[in-house]
């Protein structure tokens, strides 16, 4: 199977509306950039989107944000986003916001082919609400649902021509976790190698989770918010 394509492009075709995707990233570290700037360009609309949050307002999932091309958002936080924030409390965007640490299981459960775990994260505030407890060791857990996508989405420092693929520092966060929850997993990667050139006891993903791998032409360092000390 000839997983390499050329470009975004061709990365992400059969991408249509009313899809759910996961998209990798922490804030703006280990975002798949490129994609989702060609998901902007594409005009693809009522989107489910599966990431921990949506970016900045000009940057990342925020600009689909701005063009009114997602439906619904799960993730763990609004954070920097002010027009995520307003989406969200004028009732524009659906939004389900789930504890980070589940969200986190949730995406992994899914890519284990579990399909749902108990967890005390949430219980007692509405994230429990409507959901089923049970009591484990005296302590009440509530059963969460695992998460899958039509499109996985995910960002990586390299990766080879079979999938492989090695994240880079914090940049790892969710992105091995949901390169295995989707029924196509595209991954961006910042250097694409020969099969055979990276070692196999650094990979973090096997080749197995990704049916499509290109190489991104442009990737922007940002820091999400700069924080410094004043020198005395």
């Amino acid at each position: 199977m000839n997983k390499v394509v050329k470009n975004v492009t061709e990365a992400l075709k059969g991408i249509e509306d009313g899809m759910t995707l996961m998209l990798g990233g922490f804030g703006l570290c280990g975002i798949p950039e490129n994609s989702i700037a060609e998901l902007v360009k594409m005009n693809i609309t009522n989107l489910t989107c599966i990431s921990n949050n949506a970016g900045v307002d000009d940057f990342g999932l925020g600009l689909l944000l701005q063009k009114k091309q997602i439906k619904k958002m799960i993730s763990s936080y609004v954070g920097e986003n002010d027009e995520f924030e307003r989406q969200m409390l004028s009732g524009e965007l659906e939004v389900d916001l789930i504890p980070q640490g589940s969200l986190a299981e949730r995406c992994r459960a899914g890519g284990a082919g579990i399909p749902a775990f108990y967890t005390p994260a949430g219980y007692g505030t509405e994230v429990a609400e409507d959901k089923e407890v049970k009591i484990f060791n005296g302590k009440p857990h509530i059963l969460e649902t695992a998460l899958t996508a039509d499109f996985a989405i995910v960002k990586a420092w390299k990766g080879d021509t079979e999938g492989n693929l090695i994240f880079k520092g914090t940049a790892r966060n969710f992105n091995p976790a949901m390169a295995m929850a989707g029924k196509i997993t595209i991954a961006e990667v910042e250097e694409l190698v020969p099969a055979g050139e990276l070692d196999p006891n650094f990979i973090h993903t096997p080749g197995i989770f990704v049916q499509r791998i290109f190489q991104g032409e442009k990737f922007e360092k940002r820091i999400e918010q700069r924080t410094v000390r004043q020198c005395k």
